[in-house]
């Protein structure tokens, strides 16, 4: 018996819920026949849903009709739910896309229909509530051809022979055939339903109604009546007779869509088996590590079965994996889809005075995790939570969630539109990055590339300039983020960014040295050239009594909408606009549509990409962004100068890069520095990574043991030494030749992920000990006359934190100038306290550590150093400077106190 998985997608409140509710009925897989308006359809068992009518979450049921074993996925229809309706796409063999006829074609029509051809989906078409007064057949099926195909195929026609008349239209092959035989082979038809050369159609109506043999679609009104549906039962048999089961490979794979909770808190992943067999008990890659899969989970509506085995083809729920994620790839479906929906709009949460933003963050990441497209941040310097959403509805959704899930009442403020980023010309971005011991430079052609496209990052150097590995690791730094434009720190998006260019030293190179100079270079090539502020648009279909077109047409004015002509339509009498307006300027005209049309007028809007916006100069003033004061986006490159690392600014990095734009004859990219744009950003800034007196005091350091207190519980764990000296360096250049080029990406621009937790949730706090010691007064005071009473003081306080925290507490203290020192560890009032090795700084000795448990460990680095800042950052680490270690530590202390009634 062949498997299909088959999807309903539509506009809200076309019927999709009642199109599931008769297809499973009819197929004996239900023996009642739930009504939606009654609450008591078999797939929206969530309570939300019932209570609003309305689809929040696709859900799946199992029935067999005929030959066929079919997995039936009910999709949202609202168009803040998109992005789980697209998720669903990713599995599906086939679509089924449904309109209703009191409705007609809508703007959220068009959108799935561009979803379809996106992902290559065939798709039957339903014309659904055909006994509705007003439902013409002829006009729906000739606006459907209109709007979106010519291949539309009706086959409720009647007789099998129009069938094949039309049919024979999609394909000169089918012309051939029915031609020669008078008829079309059902595998020719089966063929063309699949290659999207035709589009099988049915008119009718999924609530069960009283009907007339006589009068299919209309309601009678005689007292003889007979409960029935049309059309659903010609619909079931040709997606029985019409479809093909995917040919799957013998190898495993699978592709996750859906992410759920139970209310016990396990965690479920849904996924289709796209080859192979997965059997209970196997270890798949779980984030950074691996999960066993304890159970296979087979659902239809609320009820569940399980098996040992999950074959290809096999809709079905894992439990066990802890990291997994919608869109992610198991097996041969390695690489990840990304969602072609993105929101709009950002809302910042207001919690209830008192309550710690911290303690609820996890809540929001939980509901993210099973709601991709629900985009949390975490403001560290405001302890702000926000949320990107679609829309209004999806919002009060959210607040509803919070409160039942978590007993929490949240409420947002008015929100604003999410903003993005381009550039108007090109530009070459140099970043490097060469502290003492590490190096690696970049060169990056960036070009604006029409609306629309999003970023897209491919590499044109030769693999004897440059190996092939860097390359690729810096194509993998360029997608891993999300690029900060710099006039209001929005996302970037709509260009394409090249790797013209890079160079690597044979000893000193490491992986993230190229993640600092790629990061470096996308920032300082858009601080040299004119940037563009892109705001989000809607196209909508405004309908109105036509008395009250005037007033429409003097808003849409008002507003700089680009609209048409209004199309009159007599017998409802309304007129209807359709145009096109930016997301700022329509979020709240609904209420206004609704006040002074006294309810009669509605506007379906939905989402149509980025333009440029309107009023950006006053956004940008509002927004008040300084590109050079976000460190973690900086654009400023470091140099090695007399053996320690010097920041030189963006806008000199020219001067000092070490490959040359033009002085090899393979690299003649051509660019222009727009010199007007990087004088308006620049500003004269001193910037130290550390000072003579510190260096003095530290230099006279002997770690020769001489204290008692050193002496007690020190023990030598063996030697890291430094890394000698080395002027070799490989593969440098700045061909544009393509020889050998890594290929080109395009990316949709992911989330970016920060770490948000507090300072007693962390599993490792990470002291820098000699730049706190120099940023506390009493403890520089102190380090003046006695180095060790200094650094015993710290550890004293590092003491009296580590009571109040469950994480390991660590001091590094510099001893790289101590000739032939190894690295020396012990454990000091339950601090572990580490020496670092000659030639190693205590930067060097934090960074490898934090990156040899990157993603695996809640890391909190305590410094102030610029530099070292920037790379912890960038592996994940939370970062404290050593100032606010002291208030931190003052409030935890005096929190304690209050618990425990300590005077």
């Amino acid at each position: 018996m062949k498997k299909i998985t088959i999807g309903i997608i539509a506009h809200v409140d076309s019927g999709k819920t009642t199109l599931s509710e008769a297809m499973l009925y009819l197929s004996g897989a239900i023996r009642k026949y739930g009504r939606v308006d009654k609450g008591e359809s078999f797939l929206d068992n969530d309570e939300m849903e019932r209570r609003r009518g309305i689809t929040i979450y696709s859900k799946q049921a199992r029935f067999t009709y005929g030959s066929t074993e079919f997995v039936l996925i009910d999709t949202p229809g609202h168009a803040d739910f998109s992005a789980e309706m697209e998720r669903s796409l990713q599995v599906l063999d086939y679509a089924v896309l449904l309109i209703s006829a009191s409705d007609g074609i809508k703007g959220q029509t068009e959108t799935l229909w561009k979803m379809l051809a996106e992902y290559e989906l065939p798709a039957f078409v339903f014309f659904n509530k055909m006994d509705q007064d007003g439902a013409d057949r002829v006009v729906l099926f000739n606006s459907f051809k209109k709007s979106f195909t010519s291949d539309l195929v009706d086959f409720t026609a009647g007789k099998k022979e129009d069938i094949y008349d039309a049919a024979a239209m999609c394909s000169e092959e089918a012309m051939e055939c029915y031609l020669e035989t008078g008829e079309i082979p059902v595998e020719m038809m089966q063929q063309l339903i699949l290659d999207r050369k035709m589009f099988p159609c049915f008119f009718g109506h999924a609530l069960e109604r009283e009907i007339q043999p006589d009068n299919p679609f209309r309601r009678p009104a005689a007292a003889e009546k007979t409960m029935g549906t049309r059309g659903v039962k010609e619909l079931l048999d040709a997606l029985d007779s019409y479809t093909l089961m995917p040919d799957y490979p013998e190898e495993f794979g699978a592709r996750a869509y859906k992410i759920l909770r139970e209310n016990d808190g396990s965690r479920l992943t849904f996924v289709k088996i796209t080859g192979g067999r997965l059997k209970n008990k196997t270890v798949l890659p779980d984030g950074d590590g691996q999960s066993k899969i304890n159970q296979i989970r087979y659902y239809s509506g609320s009820r569940f079965s399980t098996k040992e085995t999950a074959e290809a083809g096999d809709i079905c729920a894992l439990a066990g994996l802890k990291e997994s994620f919608a869109g992610q790839g198991f097996g041969i479906e390695e690489e990840s889809v990304l969602p072609l929906m993105v929101p709009i709009l950002n809302y910042r949460v207001l919690l209830p005075a008192g309550e710690d933003p911290v303690r609820v963050l996890p809540y929001f990441k939980i509901l993210e995790e099973e709601n991709p497209e629900l985009t949390v941040a975490w403001d560290e310097e405001h302890n702000e939570i926000s949320v990107c959403v679609m829309g209004d509805v999806q919002l009060e959704i959210l607040t509803n969630l919070v409160k039942e899930r978590f007993d929490l009442a949240v409420t947002f403020d008015s929100g604003e539109v999410m903003y993005k980023e381009t550039i108007s010309q090109p530009v070459v971005g140099v970043g490097h990055f060469e502290p003492l011991r590490h190096y690696a430079e970049v060169h990056l052609l960036m070009e604006p590339l029409p609306a629309g496209s999003g970023l897209i990052f491919e590499t044109n150097v030769r693999t004897d300039m440059l190996a092939m590995n860097w390359q690729r690791l810096i194509l993998t730094h360029l997608e891993e983020r999300q690029h900060r434009g710099v006039l209001t720190g929005a996302p970037i998006t709509d260009m394409r960014i090249s790797v013209i260019g890079g160079k690597a030293h044979l000893k000193h190179t490491e992986g993230g040295d190229f993640r600092q100079a790629v990061y470096r270079a996308v920032r300082q090539g858009l601080m040299m050239t004119s940037n563009v502020l892109l705001e989000p648009y809607y196209r909508f279909s405004l309908e109105v009594p036509t008395g009250s077109v005037g007033r429409a047409l003097n808003d849409l004015d008002r507003i700089h909408a680009q609209f048409g002509m209004p199309e009159l339509n007599e017998a409802k009498g309304t007129s209807v606009i359709k145009g096109r307006a930016a997301v700022s300027a329509l979020k709240n005209y609904p209420r206004e549509i609704a006040a002074y049309t006294q309810g009669q007028g509605s506007v379906t809007m939905v989402n149509d990409g980025y333009d440029v916006c309107r009023n950006a100069e006053d956004v940008i003033l509002n927004k008040g962004y300084d590109p050079q004061a976000d460190l973690r986006n900086t654009p400023d490159s470091v140099f090695c100068s007399h053996g320690a690392g010097v920041v030189i600014p963006y806008d000199q990095v020219y001067d000092y890069m070490h490959l040359s734009l033009d002085g090899t004859e393979e690299n003649s990219t051509s660019f222009e520095i727009d010199e007007e744009a990087a004088k308006r950003r620049h500003e004269k800034r001193e910037r130290s990574l550390g000072t003579e007196e510190i260096d003095a005091i530290i230099a006279s350091i002997s770690r020769s043991g001489n204290k008692e207190e050193q002496k007690k519980g020190w023990k030598r764990r063996g030697s890291r030494s430094g890394r000698s000296g080395s002027t070799g360096t490989e593969g440098s250049g700045t061909g544009t030749a393509a020889a050998a080029a890594a290929g080109s990406r395009a990316v949709k621009n992911p989330a970016p992920s920060y770490p948000v937790f507090s300072m007693e949730e962390a599993d490792y706090i990470v002291v820098d000990g000699y730049n706190v010691i120099f940023a506390w007064e009493n403890l520089t005071d102190l380090a003046r006359t006695n180095i060790d009473s200094a650094r015993d003081a710290l550890i004293d306080e590092l003491s009296l934190l580590k009571s109040m925290v469950s994480g390991k507490v660590m001091a590094v203290f510099d001893a790289y100038r101590v000739k032939g020192h190894a690295t020396e560890n012990t454990v000091l009032q339950d601090v572990q306290i580490v020496y670092t090795g000659a030639e190693e700084t205590a930067d060097q000795y934090i960074e490898k550590f934090t990156n040899s448990r990157e993603k695996k460990s809640r890391i909190v680095v305590v410094t102030s150093d610029h530099l070292e800042q920037v790379i912890t950052r960038g592996q994940g680490c939370m970062l404290v400077s050593s100032r606010d270690l002291r208030a931190r530590i003052d409030y935890l202390s005096s929190r304690m106190k209050e618990r425990y009634n300590i005077k």
